[in-house]
């Protein structure tokens, strides 16, 4: 049995927690994180399975993610470049397997110019976005009440064209079917990324890794935090009320503080007890947020043999079980390594599969883009989010349809002296880690605010 009084109570160890206790321990507040896992870092994981280095969660890092990098270079981390020399492949609708250079597909060259037509009327509706306030756009309303494939239905009879557009979003990033989320969700995740030109482009959005893997982010933050880091402390209830909280995990810890951060994903609010109960409008608004379903799979092979047939790596399909795969090869390591994504709906075909099916699944897909010495890799492993405890799901949370206009402005308010944070909630950087620092540097500023003044 462990008691603590802090100023904070910090629930959740990954990247958005702890950049909020680093700062306020900054201000001089005391601090405690408490994590449900045995490590930190959340949805970052870096493993090494027989000796090759695997980004199990998140990895890449773009320009305009300002917030990640600051923080990638005051730890002392480096940065890498993605490999992306070379031409790409795309498998149509009618199963053509064509190599190509440039951000559009090669489709025909009337589908080409929907696809460029489709994007420019995005970039133009993207930039009236404010990705703080989506809500605040005079016709979020109506963008909410339509689904993205509706959105783009009504706009291009071109089917081709709409299903590589959907893409960026849908598959890629919401990892929902474009039926399920809407317009302005998903014109929330290109405003987030700068433009839509800029996620359909994989060398802006997909641009650099750490060296060593980007989980070292929240290691180091950890580690300056020291024993003020608690790891297998699932929080299983909260008291508050004006006069503070006190938190009572399932390892016997109870922690009395001013303020609490909840800085785990939407889903996960409810796997904790609140006394009082939560008011009835945010019980509600946690109900209208859900995270997708992403598999990550990871081929190691003795060489990047792709490269030496003139290929990036980089492929897409909208009609392929991997619906996108890149050159994930490590710094410093002669060996290759393909990563590739299965989500929405696919996945749910995958994963009823067992593993050996799956993984045959898989690699036939891989082969579909990169010859038959895909199907060969000396390690293969999975990454299935949806299967982890203190997850359940992948990337992050979005709201069904009509949530975000409806209860978005209200998604990061506190409750007394319950904050929440989390790349979900972000802005700029949603569903990144430069979301969760950010979401991590607002938080603090706010508990800060609300901390009785010292004398």
């Amino acid at each position: 049995m462990l008691n603590l009084d802090r100023d904070v109570v910090v629930i959740g160890a990954g990247a958005c927690g702890l950049t909020a206790a680093t700062a306020l321990r900054g201000t001089g507040a005391s601090v405690v994180v408490l994590e449900a896992r045995d490590r930190v870092g959340g949805r970052l994981h870096t493993d090494t399975t027989s000796g090759a280095l695997l980004e199990l969660g998140g990895q890449w890092v773009s320009p305009d993610q300002t917030a990640l990098k600051e923080t990638v270079a005051d730890l002392g981390l480096e940065l890498f470049p993605r490999y992306r020399e070379g031409e790409s492949v795309y498998i149509g609708r009618d199963g053509a397997r064509t190599r190509f250079t440039g951000d559009i597909f090669p489709t025909t060259p009337a589908t080409q110019a929907e696809i460029e037509r489709l994007i420019a009327l995005l970039d133009e509706l993207v930039a009236e976005i404010d990705p703080d306030r989506p809500w605040a756009h005079p016709r979020a309303g109506e963008l909410d009440a339509v689904t993205w494939r509706a959105f783009l239905e009504q706009r291009s009879d071109d089917a081709e064209a709409r299903d590589n557009v959907a893409l960026f979003v849908a598959e890629a990033m919401i990892t929902k079917p474009a039926h399920a989320f809407s317009a302005l969700q998903a014109l929330l995740m290109a405003a987030s990324a700068g433009s839509f030109s800029n996620l359909v482009d994989a060398d802006f959005i997909l641009d650099a890794r750490v060296v060593g893997g980007l989980q070292q982010v929240p290691l180091r933050l950890a580690e300056a935090l020291g024993d003020d880091v608690l790891l297998d402390q699932p929080v299983r209830s909260i008291e508050w009320s004006d006069d503070g909280v006190v938190v009572r995990t399932g390892a016997g810890t109870t922690v009395r503080a001013a303020q609490a951060i909840i800085a785990v994903p939407p889903n996960l609010y409810d796997r904790i007890d609140y006394l009082p109960a939560l008011p009835a409008r945010r019980q509600v608004l946690h109900q209208h947020l859900s995270l997708g379903l992403v598999i990550k799979v990871h081929a190691v092979y003795e060489t990047p043999f792709w490269r030496e047939d003139g290929l990036s790596g980089t492929a897409f399909s909208p009609y392929r079980p991997v619906h996108e795969a890149y050159d994930n090869s490590n710094h410093g390591d002669p060996r290759g390594v393909l990563v590739g994504f299965v989500s929405d709906e696919r996945a749910d075909r995958l994963l009823a599969l067992g593993p050996d099916e799956r993984r045959a699944a898989v690699l036939d897909s891989l082969a579909d883009y990169y010859g038959d010495a895909a199907r060969h890799p000396l390690v293969y492993a999975e990454s299935d989010w949806a299967g982890d405890e203190w997850t359940r799901g992948a990337y992050a949370a979005s709201f069904d349809m009509g949530g975000l206009a409806r209860f978005g402005a209200d998604a990061l308010e506190p409750v007394g002296p319950l904050h929440f944070a989390s790349s979900d909630l972000a802005g700029h950087g949603y569903q990144h880690v430069d979301g969760a620092i950010r979401m991590g540097r607002r938080v603090a500023d706010a508990v800060q605010a609300a901390l009785p003044a010292r004398v």
